[in-house]
């Protein structure tokens, strides 16, 4: 493979924020529906499982799109990839808020996951133009917008439903991402090509780099986990929120994106302990974040500030792995980061297809201890992952 080189051009305090801002509201289209999803099954005449599994619909376009499209950024202008994927974006935003019918909703869901992937072509980018030694730090500093973006997705959703109803939610989004798609137009550098391979050879590359990175691999199931876990956790806290003892309406639900939203503040320390060599360290840490903070949430079925808290400590530690996962795979292939990224968001996603639809399941089965355990588990399987590399001579 022949890597074509170019200077790239420097990356500015405000090309940053421009970056965290991009994924940030383009990541939030997966999670706008979901603390929504008791009044999208009351409005279209559908069962709250039938209605959970929207989520997952959705988490399946994503998936789709990052194995299908985002290897394309390392063969592509990335800043034509990211502009076409936007303005697509836009059009599924505007499909959903139309839809007369449940199965249109669904269809409408899959495709904006499927665009919303954009914000995987900008990760990747952001880390080329990053100086090597820096690299790490703003992979974090991205990522925070990123993560920010999908838990105060949750939080603008619920106060916008409650005011002008949830199609309007979808409409305003579609109104944001069209400012957004101009923004990146005037200010987004140009990204040349790392690689000239067609795009099947682009393709069958991907399964070559899986099987020769084995840091690659152990990464990917370790962001699988976490996602997973995470996904078990907010598909199902708006019905445990909108039954007994809370009573809660979609605003209140959305809210609790601002307390998850302090796992941003993870983002960047994880980076730049990524930067320092500690990667390990941070990676044992974060799994115990996770796995403990089930026990809280559980507490929080019927508690509010342990469900706080446990919210509070989950975030730090999903978000903390992601990060220092992201950081540490970077390294690995400078002409490959798309297809890097392609590899650990596919298993990443999969991980939320996965605790998306058990969660629901557990709900229905076994109720919030059921959701709970299940969270758990999927920490606790980080931590034995971890346990074992360690253990390695």
């Amino acid at each position: 493979m022949r890597a074509v080189t170019a200077d790239a051009p420097r990356l500015t305090s405000a090309t940053i924020t421009l970056f965290a801002v991009a994924v940030g509201l383009i990541v939030a289209n997966l999670y706008y529906a979901q603390p929504l999803l008791p009044q999208i099954a009351s409005a279209f005449h559908v069962s709250v499982g039938a209605a959970a599994r929207l989520v997952t619909w959705t988490q399946l376009g994503y998936a789709a799109g990052l194995a299908l499209i985002v290897p394309l950024g390392d063969s592509v202008n990335r800043r034509r990839l990211t502009l076409g994927l936007s303005a697509l974006s836009v059009l599924g935003l505007l499909g959903v808020a139309a839809a007369p019918q449940f199965w249109l909703f669904a269809l409408g869901s899959v495709l904006l996951g499927l665009t919303s992937v954009a914000a995987q072509v900008l990760v990747p980018f952001a880390a080329s133009l990053a100086d090597p030694q820096s690299r790490g730090k703003v992979v974090g500093t991205v990522m925070s917008g990123l993560l920010l973006g999908i838990l105060l997705a949750r939080t603008v959703s619920g106060l916008l439903a409650a005011w002008l109803g949830w199609r309007w939610v979808f409409v305003v989004a579609a109104a944001a991402l069209t400012l957004l798609t101009a923004a990146l137009w005037r200010r987004l550098p140009g990204g040349a090509p790392q690689s000239r391979l067609a795009y099947g050879k682009l393709l069958a590359s991907v399964v070559r780099i899986v099987r020769e990175e084995p840091i690659l691999r152990r990464r990917s199931l370790y962001g699988l986990l976490g996602f997973a876990a995470f996904s078990v956790f907010w598909t199902s806290l708006a019905f445990l929120l909108s039954g007994p003892p809370y009573f809660y309406n979609e605003a209140a639900a959305g809210l609790f994106g601002l307390v998850g939203a302090v796992g941003a503040l993870a983002a960047s320390w994880a980076g730049r302990q990524a930067d320092a060599g500690h990667g390990r360290r941070s990676t044992g840490m974060m799994a115990l974040l996770i796995t403990a903070s089930f026990g809280l949430i559980w507490w929080g079925g019927n508690s509010l500030w342990a469900l706080v808290l446990g919210v509070a400590v989950m975030d730090l530690g999903v978000q903390g792995l992601h990060i220092t996962n992201q950081s540490e795979i970077y390294r690995l292939r400078p002409e490959a980061r798309s297809r890097l990224t392609t590899v650990y968001l596919t298993s990443y996603f999969a991980g939320g297809v996965l605790g998306s639809a058990l969660s629901s399941v557990a709900y229905v089965q076994l109720g919030w201890a059921g959701v709970c355990g299940l969270g758990a588990l999927f920490g606790a399987l980080v931590l034995l992952g971890w346990g074992l590399e360690r253990a390695r001579p």
